[in-house]
């Protein structure tokens, strides 16, 4: 088995709490980076001694993969700051560009027919790779349904350079779910909110493997 790839998580929220705990659970060492410090430190200190707090430069400088669990604008503003250490590293991307309606719901931020992948893969520096994984389920889900004794749970994911998908498959089973790839990133708007990949889509639920390949 291949050595595996030092990971950071950016940001602290709960996609970020729940991403980090499940790779500490799932026994992968991670690098807890957020814009106040004393944010990582504590979660990292809750999470035990396989968690490491960062700020993000250094987060981003030391890290093989960066997983961004932010907002999908704060993304694009950290790519554009950091372009230049983003070179040649692994960029996982979990976001889904939505905010609350006047219904009482949710809308996406962007056009209906555009996907937070495609928008980053266009913006990403130089020899960067992608792969828009992790954000196909909820947060609840992403943290409750992980690590399943029977048959794992499904989490999809997208990358259009094939080199990285062993890594990307390897993240997602450390994250306690089995990997299922559904293309290039042309097709991660299908696992982004509203996708008929995602879990508040068509989709509507958690998967197994038997499942999650009969509607690809």
């Amino acid at each position: 088995m291949t050595e595996k790839l030092t990971v950071a998580v950016i940001g602290t929220g709960n996609m970020g709490t729940a991403i980090a705990s499940n790779m500490v659970k799932g026994n992968r060492p991670v690098i807890i980076a957020d814009r106040h410090l004393e944010k990582a430190t504590a979660l990292a200190q809750q999470l035990g001694v396989l968690a490491r707090p960062s700020g993000i430069p250094a987060a981003i400088n030391e890290a093989d993969m960066i997983i961004f669990a932010i907002w999908f604008d704060a993304i694009k503003e950290l790519i554009n700051t950091y372009c230049t250490d983003l070179k040649g590293k692994i960029i996982v991307d979990p976001s889904n560009p939505i905010a609350p309606d006047e219904k009482g719901g949710f809308k996406k931020t962007i056009g209906e027919k555009a996907s937070a992948g495609e928008i980053l893969a266009a913006i990403l520096p130089k020899d960067a790779k992608l792969a828009k994984a992790l954000g196909t389920l909820g947060v609840a889900s992403l943290a409750g349904a992980a690590f399943q004794k029977t048959e794992a749970a499904v989490l999809f994911y997208a990358a259009d350079d094939e080199s990285i998908q062993p890594d990307i498959e390897q993240l997602i089973r450390d994250n306690g779910f089995e990997p299922v790839g559904v293309g290039g990133i042309d097709q991660s708007i299908r696992i982004e909110v509203f996708g008929d990949l995602h879990e508040f889509g068509t989709l509507s639920k958690t998967v197994k493997v038997s499942e999650a390949k009969s509607k690809l």
